[in-house]
Order: C-alpha cells, then structure tokens, then sequence
C-alpha cells in the first residue's frame, strides 16, 4: 500500500510551503489530481496518492522519485466507500498533513431518466458524502495544527441547473456550496479553503463521461492556477476559457445560465453515460 523509506520530513518550498510538509491528493492517478500530485512534488512537498488504480500510483509515484522528489505514500483503495475514506486516513496517521486536495471523482451525462441508478448513486457518494468525509476528518487535523488548507474541486456547472448532466451538475454545486460555507468557517482557525471551477478540462473525464469537448483547458494549468489562488480567494476559475464562459454567464438571471447549459451540453453529449478519471482510476 504505501512507498515510505524516507527521513521523517520533507521541505516544501515557496508560498505553499507554510501549509507543509505533507499533501494528500485524491484521484492522483489521472487528470487534475495526478497534475496536482506534480506541481505539489515539484514544490517539495511529500505527497500522499490516493485513488483505485495502483500501478498508475506506482507509476507516478516512481516519477516522483526519479525526478528527485519525495518518495510518495501510495494508498489504493476506492474513495467512494467508508472503507477507502477509512484506509487513507489510516495510512497517514503518522505524517504531518497540511495540504488535502479532494481531486476524486466522476460525471454522468444524458437524459437523467435514462441513466443507470446504481451508477448515479456510486457519483453521489464518491463526489459529495467522500468529499464530506475526507473534508471533515482531514478539516479537523488541520484546524488542530493551527494550520492547513483545503482544495475543493468544484465546476463550471455547479452555478446553476444543467440539463443532460443534472445530477453530475447537482454534485458539483454541493461541492462548491460547502467550500463556500468551510472558507468563512475554518479561517479563524488557520484553515485556508479554496473551490476550483474549471471550464473542460483535457483529462479522461469527457471520454467517460460521453462528452465530446471542443476546447479544453490543461490539467497543468487548473493546478498550477488553483494553488496559487489557495489562501487568496474562495473560488478559482482556472484557465481562460473558465474565465470567458464565466464572463458570458454572470450577468445573465439562472433560468438564463439554465437555458445556455442546456444549448451547450446538447452540443457536447451523447447517449451514454460513463465516469470521470478518478472514479474507476
């Protein structure tokens, strides 16, 4: 489960690293998460790589070590179950954790009548009661130490109703409403908590979630973006095209911004239904 042979403590470095030593990732082994494994490595952090896919944490975790990085902590196991949140904090008990980015997750798309249940129920606990649960129990060691910040991967679509993706979209806006709610909360205790909306973002997401994306923003560039907006804002739209759609939205009533999602995602979706790199990584 874990790579662990390394002295007690890594040295982060920059702005980031009065949050140090350690950072936990989830849904690093693919998309945005494995972007931010990077940055933050690159940084000098110790990183912890949480998702389902073991030989791509192997993978990057390797990656990490050879480009002279901090040997990273893999934890494997499924975030969308009481048993994954479990075994994550677990394996981390005995690190100095400063740094959480909730990163895990996945989207369905298409008429939501025609969707899958059990699929639509497994979206609901890993991208809101898994977020619940790693922001509570990681929030807590935090607000302990007297210092640490959260990273909420929020969307796009959380800002209003989004037809053809209704439920993904419902999650999203959980997300974003509690890290609204956390930044006010957990401030005076030394917590810093920021909410990262991207537009689409070039990751394994659209292929698994039936979307066919026109233009789409970097991973590198959501992470890069989002970390340095941690401690400054509540929410970060990362990337241009974040910022353009933003721009186009913001002035129009929600029934407005409902009504363009749905011209917009009627463009960008099929039948099918699939999952976010994340999910199944």
């Amino acid at each position: 489960m874990c790579i662990s042979d390394q002295p007690a403590s890594p040295l982060p470095r920059g702005r980031l690293a009065q949050y140090g030593p350690w950072a936990v990732v989830t849904g690093a082994s693919d998309g945005i998460g494995r972007a931010f494994a990077l940055e933050l490595a690159a940084a000098g952090f110790g990183v912890v790589l949480a998702a389902r896919g073991k030989d791509r944490l192997d993978a990057l975790a390797a990656r990490i070590a050879a480009e002279g990085g901090f040997a990273p902590v893999v934890v494997a196991g499924d975030l969308a179950t009481d048993e994954g949140v479990a075994a994550l904090c677990t394996a981390t008990e005995s690190l100095d954790v400063g740094l959480v980015v909730c990163a895990a997750g996945f989207g369905t798309s298409g008429p939501f009548l025609d969707a899958e249940e059990a699929n639509e129920r497994d979206m609901l606990r890993l991208n809101c009661e898994s977020r619940m649960l790693t922001t509570h129990r990681f929030g807590r060691r935090l607000a302990a130490r007297g210092k640490g910040g959260l990273v909420l991967m929020s969307s796009l679509v959380a800002f209003q109703g989004v037809p053809r993706t209704a439920h993904y979209a419902a999650t999203k806006a959980y997300v974003q409403t509690l890290a609204e709610g956390l930044a006010r909360e957990l401030a005076p205790l030394g917590v810093d908590v920021v909410a990262s909306a991207p537009g689409p973002v070039a990751s394994g997401f659209a292929a698994r979630a039936a979307m066919t994306m026109g233009r789409a923003e970097k991973p590198e560039v959501v992470a890069r973006q989002t970390l340095a907006a941690l401690g400054r804002k509540t929410t970060v739209r990362p990337g241009l095209l974040a910022k353009v759609l933003e721009g186009s939205l913001s002035l129009l009533p929600r029934a407005g911004r409902v009504r363009i999602m749905e011209q917009v995602m009627r463009g960008m979706t099929g039948k099918g239904h699939g999952e976010e790199s994340g999910r199944r990584a």
